[in-house]
């Protein structure tokens, strides 16, 4: 995928949920099959500060999407990526665990002393359990002489840059045009209602 302006047709937008982005794209990716729409590109992250994403990752809204390889280095030229918490599952909708999930936050300067940033990834990964690369079929794998994916390379990542009045939770208020709209005006005393 190399022009980021031709990625859907106009109308279409891109809002995966997080089995969507593993068993749909993250899967068939490390399997080296081709992901139809071909969306996400592969992007070296580390390079890049995430305020430096915009054209080089595929983006929708205030979120950008791309897969990169796994590596432990997760420094850029400002600043680096902190893990926060412990990983995720990702499951199916049949409640199978596809994947998981790990959230970073982005700190400028460097470790340990940076300014923490409002950008965040989700980096998702393949679980080893669900899938045909697990080691305990690696011995079946050998016997097939069929090549052994290695899903531990490829992960997708979700970057995007929370508001100030988030308080990291998903449920974000958003408010109506109309609400917006009231807000803006400075005197609503001028505003005449119909009898």
């Amino acid at each position: 995928m190399g022009d980021n302006n031709v990625n859907l047709p106009p109308g279409f937008r891109f809002y995966p949920t997080d089995e969507e982005l593993v068993v749909h794209f993250l899967q068939r990716k490390a399997a080296l099959l081709p992901c139809h729409p071909d969306v996400i590109p592969d992007l070296d992250l580390y390079p890049y500060d995430p305020w430096e994403l915009d054209g080089r990752a595929m983006a929708e809204g205030n979120k950008w999407y791309f897969f990169s390889r796994k590596t432990p280095n997760r420094i850029t030229e400002n600043g680096y990526w902190k893990p926060l918490g412990v990983d995720e599952p990702v499951f199916t909708g049949a409640n199978k665990k596809v994947g998981m999930k790990k959230y970073y936050v982005f700190y400028v300067g460097e470790a340990p002393g940076g300014t923490k940033t409002n950008w965040v990834m989700q980096e998702y990964r393949l679980s080893d359990g669900g899938s045909s690369s697990s080691s305990s079929s690696s011995r079946s794998s050998k016997r097939r002489s069929s090549p052994k994916v290695d899903y531990s390379k490829w992960v997708l990542c979700r970057v995007f840059e929370r508001r100030n009045d988030d308080d990291g939770d998903d449920g974000e208020t958003q408010l109506s045009c109309l609400d917006e709209v009231f807000l803006s005006m400075e005197d609503l005393e001028e505003i005449s209602l119909p009898n």
